[in-house]
């Protein structure tokens, strides 16, 4: 089911004939729908974003050409079109076609940029180049976490803001003043911090990543705590050490990432390092 989604987004939702943006609303024929509520013909940026992140997260489980390729067109074209190039971060929503006598695509509704749409391009880079080793993918996934950590983050309260000004000035009007809504809550932020970690650590500089469980060893079949933190490359991360309660423990997979917990009617503290197995 996996690989069938996957096959459909890259069958159908390439549309580089007529736009830079994926197509994003279909009619039940696939043909494209450009009148549909708020999207029109409109493209969001990080949807396009995630689109190239997630399809080199299944590159790690099937390694197809055309994944990589579709990847590898986003990172091309999104910068130009959907990126800040003067000042970092990425844009909203865009018009998917140019106007008559128009030679950049325009701000759908504004130019402010949203928390969600930096973490889709931070990701999407970090792991473009943990795979593929594009020095130019590294680049843009630093850029990107600097515009994200200069503004993003707020100091005085905590958590980070839901939208800021072009220029990084927080955006407080609102319902976007405020760090949780009906469209906001800490999965892109918490994602985003776990996820970032692991690319960099485990695909980017060869740093062992810890991980911490605390499960209760029977609520799992087979006692058996899976242990990966992402759809990795096979191959490219191995179990190092275990502890359990703090005592080294040796009943785990190493290449399988998992780790068979030993019987018992209470949780228990499991930590875990996982370590590169290539520079």
């Amino acid at each position: 089911m996996l690989e069938y989604t996957f096959d459909t987004i890259t069958h159908h939702f390439q549309d580089y004939e007529n736009s830079p943006f994926v197509q994003e609303k279909f009619y039940e024929d696939w043909s494209h729908d450009t009148t549909h509520m708020w999207q029109q013909n409109r493209g969001v940026v990080g949807h396009n974003l995630k689109i190239a992140w997630n399809l080199m997260r299944m590159y790690g489980l099937a390694p197809k050409d055309e994944y990589e390729t579709f990847a590898r067109k986003i990172a091309a074209v999104m910068p130009a079109v959907g990126g800040d190039l003067q000042r970092g971060g990425w844009f909203d929503v865009m018009e998917r076609a140019l106007g008559e006598g128009q030679q950049r695509h325009r701000y759908a509704f504004h130019d402010r940029k949203a928390w969600w749409q930096q973490e889709q391009g931070i990701l999407a880079y970090l792991i473009l180049h943990g795979i593929l080793k594009d020095e130019e993918y590294l680049k843009i996934a630093r850029e990107s976490s600097a515009f994200y950590n200069a503004f993003f983050l707020d100091h005085d309260d905590g958590a980070v803001y839901f939208n800021v000004l072009a220029n990084g000035v927080p955006y407080l009007m609102g319902t976007e003043r405020f760090k949780g809504s009906h469209s906001m809550s800490g999965y892109h932020s918490f994602e985003l911090a776990f996820l970032a970690q692991t690319y960099t650590n485990l695909l980017i500089t060869g740093t062992p990543l810890e991980l911490y469980f605390k499960p209760l060893p029977d609520g799992f079949q087979d006692r058996l705590l899976r242990v990966a933190p992402d759809i990795l490359p096979p191959g490219r991360v191995r179990i190092e050490q275990v502890w359990i309660d703090g005592a080294p423990y040796r009943e785990y997979d190493a290449e399988g990432l998992t780790v068979k917990l030993p019987p018992s009617e209470r949780s228990v503290q499991v930590k875990v390092t996982l370590a590169p197995t290539e520079d």
